[in-house]
Order: C-alpha cells, then sequence, then structure tokens
C-alpha cells in the first residue's frame, strides 16, 4: 500500500507502474473514490461538530428555545446517521482500491511481460559434462527409495510425497546448513508460527489478491506459503527503536501453497509441491532507499554463498517488470541448472519492497528528528526444500545411479560421501 497524498501527488507514475507490471488497476477509479471520500468526511465531520454544538446548547437553554435546538440535532442526527452509513461504502471501495495500487519498480528493472522478460546477469559454476545420458530426480531418487510417490499420493493426495533414507536426512542437513550461513552473517534464527491471521497476510500482500493460492482454517486464518508473513508480523503495529535497525531474521518454517494458478505444472517430481520447507531471510530496516540495495544485495550473497557451498551450477535473472508482484520494487531469482531438463530453474527469491508492506503493518520507528517513519522491508529465500535436491541428485549422480553428497553437507551426514 502506498500513501494516498502520494500517490494524489504521481498518478501519472502509479498508471505507469501498473501498466509496467502488467496490472488492471485504474488510477482514476482511486482518485474518483478518494474524492468522493474527501467530501463526505468533510460533511460528517461539519454535522458532528452541528451536533456537539446543539448538545451544548440544549444543557444551558430552556422552553421554547430549548425546544428548537432539539428540534434542530434530531434533524441534525438524522442526517449524520445517513452520511456516515454512506462514508461506510465509500470507504470500502476506497480501502478495496487502495489495496489494488502497485509499486513503483525500480529504474534498473527491466520492461517485460512475463518470466521470459527476464534477463540474466550472472552464470556462476560449471555446468557438467556427463559421458552418460543423465537421470531425472524422479528415477534417480525412486531407484535409491529417497522418495514415496505413490504412497504420497495415497494419504496426501495430487502433489503428496513422502521423502524417505538419505533424502530426509539430507533435508535436514541442508535446513541446518543454510541457518549457519544466515547466523554467521548476523541474522536471528526463529521459527515462527505459520497459521496465521488474516491481517498478517492482508500486511504481506498475500491477501485479498493471492487467496487463491491459499489454505484457510475452520476458524477463518490461513497457512502461510513462506515465513515471510509470520516474520513481518513480529512486529505489525509497533514502533521499532530506531537503534534496533536493521532486523535481521532467518526463518525456519513448513509452507503450504496450493499451487491453483499451477494446475498441469511440474506434477512429477519435487518441484511444486502443496507442502513443503524454507530457510526465510526477512529484514526490516530505516526508509532509505540506499539500505534497502544493500541489504537486497546481503540477502542475495547470502543466497550465492549456500549455492556456491553447495557447489550447485547456477545463473541470476533480475526479474522484469510483469514477472514482478504487486508489492515489489525490485526482485532477483537464482536459478539452478537441472541436466535432464537441460535448463535452469528457480530455487531462491529475493525482493525489496520499500514501505508497501509496513505501511499494510504499521511499522514504524522515531528518525534523528524524533518523526514517526514507516520502514523498509525485505525478504529473500535461503533454501527451499526439498525442491533443492533436484539439482542437487542431478548434479551430483553417477553413472552408477549412485549420488555424491556435497562437501558442506557430509558433516551433518556422519561423514558419509555418497548415495548408493
Amino acid at each position: 500500500m502506498l500513501d494516498i497524498k502520494f500517490i494524489r501527488e504521481n498518478k501519472d507514475l502509479i498508471a505507469e507502474a501498473a501498466r509496467k507490471k502488467r496490472l488492471g488497476f485504474k488510477i482514476d477509479e482511486l482518485l474518483k473514490a478518494d474524492d468522493e471520500r474527501v467530501k463526505i468526511v468533510g460533511l460528517v465531520d461539519n454535522l458532528r461538530r452541528e451536533q456537539n454544538e446543539a448538545s451544548a446548547g440544549i444543557s444551558q437553554a430552556s422552553g421554547d428555545e430549548k425546544a428548537k435546538l432539539i428540534e434542530k440535532m434530531s434533524s441534525v442526527k438524522t442526517d449524520l446517521q445517513k452520511g456516515e452509513e454512506e462514508l461506510k461504502e465509500v470507504m470500502k471501495t476506497w480501502q478495496r482500491l487502495m489495496l489494488e495500487v502497485p509499486n513503483i519498480p525500480d529504474m534498473s528493472v527491466p520492461e517485460g511481460d512475463d518470466d521470459s522478460g527476464n534477463q540474466e546477469v550472472k552464470v556462476w559454476g560449471e555446468r557438467r559434462k556427463f559421458d552418460f545420458i543423465p537421470k531425472s530426480q524422479v528415477d534417480l531418487m525412486t531407484a535409491l527409495k529417497l522418495v514415496d510417490f505413490e504412497r504420497g499420493a495415497k494419504v496426501a493426495g495430487f502433489r503428496g510425497y513422502f521423502l524417505k533414507n538419505e533424502a530426509a536426512e539430507l533435508s535436514m542437513a541442508l535446513w541446518q546448513y543454510a541457518m549457519q550461513v544466515a547466523i554467521a552473517d548476523g541474522y536471528t534464527p526463529i521459527i515462527p508460527p505459520i497459521i496465521d491471521r488474516p491481517e498478517m497476510f492482508m500486511g504481506t500482500g498475500y491477501l485479498p489478491q493471492g487467496e487463491e493460492d491459499l489454505y484457510k482454517t475452520q476458524d477463518g486464518d490461513y497457512l502461510a506459503g513462506t515465513a515471510e508473513v509470520p516474520t513481518m508480523g513480529y512486529y505489525f503495529d509497533e514502533v521499532i527503536p530506531r537503534e534496533h535497525l536493521p532486523v535481521k531474521f532467518v526463518a525456519f518454517s513448513p509452507c503450504y501453497r496450493r499451487e491453483a494458478g499451477s494446475h498441469g505444472k511440474d506434477t512429477r517430481g519435487l518441484i511444486r509441491l502443496h507442502e513443503f520447507y524454507k530457510v526465510e531471510q526477512v529484514v526490516i530496516c530505516e526508509a532509505d532507499h540506499e539500505q534497502s540495495v544493500k541489504y537486497h544485495e546481503e540477502i542475495f550473497a547470502n543466497a550465492e554463498k549456500i549455492m556456491q557451498g553447495l557447489e550447485i551450477p547456477y545463473h541470476v535473472v533480475v526479474n522484469c517488470t510483469g514477472d514482478l508482484g504487486q508489492g515489489q520494487v525490485k526482485k532477483y531469482d537464482i536459478e539452478a541448472w537441472v541436466p535432464s531438463e537441460n535448463k535452469y530453474r528457480e530455487t531462491h527469491s529475493i525482493s525489496y519492497f520499500h514501505d508497501f508492506q509496513t505501511r499494510r503493518s504499521n511499522i514504524k520507528y522515531k528518525d534523528t528528528d524524533g518523526k514517526m517513519r514507516l520502514t523498509h522491508s525485505l525478504n529473500g529465500t535461503a533454501l527451499a526444500s526439498p525442491r533443492i535436491l533436484v539439482p542437487l541428485f542431478e548434479n551430483y549422480q553417477q553413472a552408477d545411479g549412485s549420488i555424491l553428497i556435497p562437501k558442506v553437507l557430509q558433516p551433518f551426514m556422519g561423514g558419509r560421501e555418497i548415495i548408493k
């Protein structure tokens, strides 16, 4: 959400942001609703003032004068009730449109319609040249009894899975490894609640637009698809002491996504799942663009440390405008090389939002002048599993069907070097 004053003063900029992000938002509809809101707020305020003045006068009047004031107050009360009802309806429209306003993408973000317009900015690692035909994630894991998709579907339905044996152990090793990398860089480790109130999803921008991808409880709460939601909620509606900024969290959690808009995509294997686990980085900093850029690069660097430690080849893309979310100013994706598909697949997303989320979540601090300011927020994947197992297994596979264990994970695996 953006400030209405900023929106009114920069309506062409907002309209251009909506065009660049390929969103259907119409700035004129919001401005019309805001004009109506301001008009009715003024009317209601005047009526309340009249009512208060009449009420004060009645207590001091007597006789005919008191009767006239009572009659006047009755008329004002009727008009006030009507005005307040009109204001409620106007506010519903205004608030809905305010929640649709897109954040403005950074000037460095390339324009494009969808992920095909993302631009490669870095390539790391050498793609392995196999002297045999590399097997897919599904064939490798099935042969080594690392996964059971059939029983997973029996128990959990479509996209259900059981990780077994070394795959289960490796998953836990990966979580610990990713946490260690972030903690070493000063991030506070947390395990947040993942069943969260709707306000937390509204605050981070997953509601109202993303509701179709959320699981909902019978109590009206939702299951988060990323620890970003509860972690941002940690300071929901609070003022953070300036000396405590930046706040840097690394959060581990299960994650749940319905993948409602992804029917028919990646139906086999571990790429697209309803239930998975993430190690997520979240930063809350002062309201300064340079600081947002600084911590965006820091979160990105941590993700790269993890990938480079695992020695998995990857490239980095800067997401184009049409592949940005409503609130994102800029986003990097890290995509790992998957040999059996002969292409890169996304493993990490790293974004910053300026005050888009913190305005919704009312997270503030006092600057050096004592003025209350909204903080900035950022987040990014440290590690998502079991998706990361796909490039790991495929890049480390051997001709006999065995899989080498990355050196950085071997200490978490009792020193074992191979799965066979």
